[in-house]
């Protein structure tokens, strides 16, 4: 079953260390900040025209957005005891911060795509934006990882980059594989999801970012 609990996972406590800080590190809501990073400094056509100033806020934006006002609203809800715990472990504590995180999200994209940035910036929100919601049905019927529901749509993001971009080279997308199966690996190491969960985080970020790509 979807819900089924893992076994007890036996790995050497180094390794669920290692788990732990990539488990931070690569936290869902810090990728689109990672992205818009990556796509303000690194890329060569996405914020041509705008100046650096400018850009940086844009990147300041979109973290305030979609890292820090959900965990800040995580926060006020733990300490007010509507949900037992900041890390989310039921179903049940996840609906109204992922309603939150929705709200959060389309925010971020709908300010971006007014301030002349390019299509390709827009598609990436906007494919964060459903990515978000399509966990929230998800979390329906299931406890959906969105470790890797980010770390899908960041890798499928810049598969299209290499396939269809201004800067085919393979290179970024070659990094960003590795570091999801890194996230992958360790949810599978210190999380109690089922690997269908995360395999499933895959499938909705990827697939979100497709269907984004064709509405931009």
């Amino acid at each position: 079953m979807m819900n089924a609990p893992t076994a007890p996972n036996h790995q050497p406590a180094f390794i669920r260390v290692l788990a732990h800080v990539v488990s931070y590190v690569f936290h869902p809501l810090f990728i689109a900040t990672y992205v818009m990073a990556f796509l303000a400094y690194l890329h060569p056509y996405a914020f041509a025209g705008i100046r650096e100033l400018k850009k940086t806020f844009m990147v300041i934006s979109v973290f305030f957005n979609t890292a820090f006002i959900p965990l800040f609203a995580v926060f006020i809800m733990w300490r007010l005891k509507l949900i037992d715990s900041p890390y989310l472990r039921t179903q049940k504590e996840r609906i109204i911060p992922y309603s939150v995180a929705m709200i959060c999200y389309f925010w971020a994209w709908y300010v971006i795509r007014n301030q002349g940035v390019s299509d390709t910036v827009q598609s990436f929100l906007l494919g964060s934006f459903l990515a978000v919601c399509l966990a929230w049905i998800a979390n329906i019927y299931t406890r959906i990882s969105m470790h890797t529901t980010a770390a899908g749509g960041a890798v499928v993001f810049f598969l299209l980059q290499a396939l269809y971009g201004p800067d085919p080279t393979g290179y970024y997308f070659a990094i960003v594989l590795f570091i999801a199966g890194l996230t992958g690996t360790a949810r599978l190491i210190v999380s109690d999801h089922t690997p269908a969960q995360i395999y499933l985080g895959f499938l909705a970020g990827g697939l979100c970012q497709v269907v984004a790509l064709y509405f931009v």
